[in-house]
């Protein structure tokens, strides 16, 4: 994805929904100076997403020394890095929204699972300061964290249809009804989202939940697509592991909430721009009678 395209759709995005969110603030009665800025929300948002594009580790070695090699004819009048992070907590909401319209539309076969996102090692829990107050302990197939979680539903493509952000010791079931609001047909999950209510809740909003079974449940009858899905669910699994590795979704340098989330989201934006995402090719002539 080009930084030119990115910012073209990030912009024309910006032109229309900036004013609209402006009309929707409540304001204190106290007398704002608003000057203009040397940078746009726009090139903000671009430049944050095109971080999580770019292979670098930490974004303080690409805006210091990636952005003035390579990118100062495009941002000729890019402010100090410390300003920078300063204006990062303005464009969290639109930098979510913007997310939002990139999400995809479900078309009868989704994923859904979460990930711990770990914000500091087992050890350090007890000095840890900067989420002391909003991170939780929670307890994934991998063992026990300090974090948050990205809950998320993809499709058979790979597009990411929803994406919620929760504390470490939710239960991975009570995001489900609020992100399955834009699925339809069948929602494959795991062991996790074994849950009676959950199904019937589901198919009142014509879903059915299908999910792996415990050990020590008894079998039951299962169409075979339906059991070949099932074993499909890597899918989701290579996502979440792109997310952290190769869109540095998880570390634990962040400074303020404000800015981790920033940084979450975007990571969820650039994922979207990335040209071959995992997908399971059922879109194919021979198998479309199938779906």
């Amino acid at each position: 994805m080009s930084l030119t395209q990115l910012f073209c759709d990030v912009d024309d995005f910006c032109k229309v929904f900036i004013p609209e969110w402006e009309k929707t603030q409540i304001e204190s009665g106290e007398k704002k100076r608003r000057r203009k800025r040397c940078i746009s929300t726009s090139e903000i948002i671009s430049l944050i997403i095109y971080y999580h594009q770019s292979g670098y580790g930490t974004f303080k070695w690409f805006y210091l020394r990636y952005l003035p090699r390579n990118l100062s004819g495009a941002f000729p009048k890019a402010p100090s890095y410390n300003r920078f992070i300063e204006l990062l907590p303005e464009v969290i909401v639109p930098l979510t929204a913007f997310m939002q319209t990139r999400c995809g539309k479900g078309e009868g076969i989704a994923f859904v699972d979460s990930t711990p996102l770990r914000v500091c090692k087992n050890l350090r829990i007890p000095r840890h300061k900067t989420f002391k107050e909003v991170a939780q302990r929670g307890k994934s197939s991998t063992g026990w964290f300090y974090g948050f979680k990205l809950h998320i539903i993809v499709d058979d493509r790979g597009e990411i249809l929803s994406f919620s952000i929760t504390k470490g010791n939710v239960d991975d079931r009570k995001p489900v009804p609020y992100l399955a609001k834009k699925v339809i047909g069948k929602l494959f999950g795991d062991r996790g989202y074994i849950s009676k209510k959950l199904t019937e809740l589901l198919a009142t909003d014509d879903v059915e939940l299908i999910t792996t079974l415990r050990k020590n449940m008894k079998p039951r009858v299962m169409a075979a697509f339906d059991a070949i899905l099932l074993r499909k669910r890597s899918i989701i699994e290579t996502i979440n592991d792109q997310l952290k590795n190769i869109f540095q979704l998880e570390h634990s340098r962040h400074r303020s909430l404000t800015n981790y989330m920033v940084n979450a989201v975007a990571c969820l934006v650039a994922y979207s721009y990335q040209e071959k995402k995992p997908a399971l090719n059922l879109r194919r002539e021979d198998l479309l009678p199938l779906l």
